[in-house]
């Protein structure tokens, strides 16, 4: 251990002892993190109890401005997240985006710019984006035709698919049969009808997210001798789900949560009217003691980005809560309508 320091306000002095019960910091110290036990000799085993900290509520998408700060930005929220254990730091792999958690809007404002200000690197924050996903509500059947001749070998593959929903939330998002009679369409070009079948759903058709629970057969097709191939087929299997989709009366699903919120009890109706402007569903409710209740509701995610600042406001800060992931749902038509809006814009632009 390096130099002792007590401090008054910003002043360090040089202190020989930090007697229990007093604060203290320590220099240089390479391998210690928030939590860890210093002991005198090596001897020492006992370990204190290790600080809870609570469980962040607030997240957001943070960004670098520049190519510099994308190199430093890795490092610099890792330190932050040594240094603050209510912070924490992960990366969608829908989205692809970094986010960082905290206990509020507030407190991931500050280590923003103290990132900015310790390791020069400025970060941009945004709202994270929904994972929302997409389903089908309708059997359907429909064809998918590659054919392309240019001299030599061509590129012939036929396929007919049937597709049919499966259940939202199942198991299975996705099956694949393969329902050929009498080799019409040869064994060794049906991975291939799977492959595009599977890059299609990846993809998505309305709002550009993959689309889940949903049964694909491949029922009927042709090939051609000298022009098929592997390639050729999973090229159909694309363009019969694209022919096929959109018959099947497409639709968007949303992440729901389940949010459980502790509030003093004379929040409570406020509290389960914000939920209902929030498209949520009240569960339940139980008594916690010291005039506190527990709501358990189910909310779409889309709905609880700010919600640690809301319920800050609606509880004078005495309220607090968690979610976790329930299921997908539905969303509702008005809402699906901006989805698709925005992800066509957003095309648009693209090009």
């Amino acid at each position: 251990i390096g130099q002792l320091i007590t401090t008054r306000g910003k002043t360090q002095e040089p202190a020989t002892e930090i007697p229990a019960g007093d604060f203290g910091a320590v220099t240089k110290l390479t391998n210690t993190h928030t939590g860890d036990t210093l002991a005198g000799s090596k001897d020492v085993t006992t370990a204190l109890d290790p600080i809870n900290f609570p469980e962040p509520c607030y997240t957001i998408a943070v960004y670098p401005r520049s190519q510099t700060d994308l190199d430093k930005m890795g490092n610099a929220l890792n330190r932050a997240a040594e240094e603050d254990r209510t912070l924490r730091v992960t990366r969608d792999p829908d989205t692809a985006e970094v986010l960082l958690s905290g206990m509020g809007e507030s407190h991931l404002q500050i280590v923003i710019e103290g990132i900015k200000r310790k390791f020069g690197v400025d970060l941009e924050s945004r709202d994270q984006r929904i994972s929302y996903r997409e389903t089908i509500r309708k059997k359907t059947r429909a064809n998918g035709r590659h054919k392309r001749q240019s001299g030599g070998h061509g590129q012939f593959g036929d396929v007919w698919l049937e597709i049919e929903p499966l259940p939202v939330g199942s198991e299975e998002t996705f099956v694949f049969e393969d329902k050929i009679v009498g080799g019409v369409v040869p064994g060794q070009y049906i991975p291939g009808v799977e492959k595009g079948v599977r890059e299609s759903l990846r993809r998505g058709f309305i709002s550009g997210n993959p689309m889940l629970y949903v049964k694909v057969a491949l029922v009927d097709g042709k090939y051609h001798p000298v022009d098929s191939s592997a390639q050729s087929f999973e090229i159909a299997g694309s363009l019969g789900m694209q022919e096929a989709v959109p018959l099947a009366s497409p639709t968007i699903l949303e992440p729901v949560m389940t949010v459980t919120i502790t509030v003093p009890e004379s929040n409570m109706g406020d509290v389960m009217s914000d939920i209902n402007t929030k498209r949520g569903r009240v569960l339940g409710m139980t008594p916690t003691g010291n005039n506190l209740q527990q709501i358990t509701a189910n909310v779409p995610q889309a709905e609880l980005l700010h919600y640690a600042t809301d319920l800050r406001s609606i509880t004078q800060g005495r309220g607090s809560f968690k979610m976790e992931f329930y299921q997908y749902e539905e969303v509702p038509g008005n809402v699906q309508q901006e989805i698709i809006t925005n992800y066509k814009k957003a095309q648009e632009t693209k090009k």
